[in-house]
């Protein structure tokens, strides 16, 4: 059968391919307002102070930590309020309320602040889970993968432009003024989501009683799901590692010059991006014809290949190309994944798959940056890239371990053959 038996499927004259060209602008929004700030964040706090005292990289650790614990609580809650209530209203929540939440972190006073309100914003946003929730449930099995791979490819689109216009906005213009364009272009998303997205929403008979603990057990106990999400948490564990040092490391390989520093970090943050959303809708196309599980071995395995000599680099540029290749091999991970669950998962589960994948994902996020400031501190920045190596590598082997049981579930089956 073509499609997929969820009941909000869109109806005929509203073709799930219209419904991805708009979540396509909407993630793209979306990504490039979140990422904007992401080049100068650490610069920001040094900037702002602490009142409490730490060091540049504590409080930068704790920046991107505690949005990622925030999001690592709320999301499964969000995931099973989308199975119930609709996902449509799930991304409505997940713009909108960052929109908000952005454009005060431009009037923060001091570290702790800006702490506070990161925070909340993991508990409040989560557009990543939204969108490929309501892509997922409304896209033909056979053209999942390159539906995800689309929505991945406008995530990091907007990856890619934001980091630039933000290292130099920030340089050039205030960092204030970053957060303030970024909740801009998240009220744009928000907006879009409100007056153009399509959804016709009824959940199952069985979900519509309070059911929290259940829905998640019979989730996990889906052959092969719990490992899918030890992968979605090596994945965004490798991609976290790096964040709260990139522009320190930039600052100490232009012999501790700060200035232009923001804005190579943000050229970095988006060829890694661009060559990621280039690669992305291929690496979907091509898990459709020859499967997401080998996709995704493929790609952990070249990107463990590709960070390793990152810890060796003398010079900027050196490590702008290099970032620019590992996001060719990155940009399978998220849609391999992403298909692979909605394809494993119990039939009418897609918000609880996809929220408790995005706790995960915020989880690894949580503690990736807090790693990075511990290696960083205790053998030096290069120590970094080397454990991101090692989070795709083990990443890899997951994968095929996965894939071989899921083979093997699949050869013994009664209906196979």
């Amino acid at each position: 059968m073509d499609t997929d038996p969820s009941s909000t499927a869109p109806p005929s004259q509203w073709s799930w391919r219209r419904n991805l060209a708009i979540l396509f602008m909407v993630q793209f929004l979306s990504a490039a307002g979140f990422s904007l700030v992401f080049p100068f964040l650490p610069l920001y706090v040094k900037e702002l102070g602490s009142v409490s005292g730490g060091s540049v990289e504590f409080w930068s650790s704790m920046v991107f930590s505690a949005q990622a614990f925030t999001m690592m609580l709320a999301a499964p809650i969000w995931g099973l309020v989308a199975d119930r209530y609709g996902r449509k209203l799930m991304l409505e929540r997940a713009t909108l309320g960052g929109a908000v939440l952005l454009a005060a972190m431009g009037f923060v006073q001091n570290a702790e602040q800006l702490v506070l309100l990161r925070a909340i914003q993991g508990a409040v946003t989560g557009v990543i889970a939204a969108t490929f929730t309501l892509v997922a449930v409304g896209t033909p099995r056979s053209h999942v993968g390159f539906a995800l791979g689309m929505i991945n490819m406008a995530r990091w689109a907007g990856v890619a432009g934001g980091p630039v216009i933000g290292g130099l906005i920030g340089e050039h213009v205030g960092f204030r003024q970053s957060f303030w364009i970024t909740g801009f272009l998240l009220g744009l998303a928000g907006l879009a989501v409100l007056f153009f997205v399509h959804e016709d929403f009824s959940p199952p008979e069985e979900l519509r009683q309070p059911r929290f603990w259940s829905s998640y057990r019979e989730l996990l106990r889906a052959p092969a799901m719990a490992g899918l999400y030890g992968l979605a948490f090596f994945d965004n564990l490798g991609r976290t590692l790096i964040s709260p040092i990139l522009v320190l490391f930039v600052v100490a390989l232009q012999g501790g010059q700060e200035t232009g520093s923001a804005t190579l970090t943000g050229i970095m943050f988006g060829v890694m991006a661009g060559s990621s959303a280039i690669s992305a809708i291929y690496w979907g196309r091509l898990g459709d014809r020859l499967g997401h599980d080998r996709i995704l071995v493929i790609s952990a395995a070249l990107a463990a290949l590709l960070y390793l000599p990152q810890s060796m680099v003398t010079s900027a540029w050196q490590l702008i190309i290099l970032q620019a290749l590992s996001g060719m091999a990155v940009g399978g991970l998220v849609p391999s994944v992403a298909a692979l669950m909605n394809e494993w998962a119990p039939d009418g589960h897609q918000g609880v798959t996809y929220g408790l994948d995005n706790s995960v994902r915020a989880g690894a996020r949580s503690v990736g940056p807090l790693i990075a400031a511990s290696v960083a501190l205790w053998v030096g920045y290069r120590g970094v890239f080397v454990g991101t190596a090692l989070v795709y590598a083990a990443m890899a082997m997951l994968g095929a371990v996965l894939r071989r049981r899921r083979q093997a579930i699949v050869f013994n089956s009664p209906g196979y053959g």
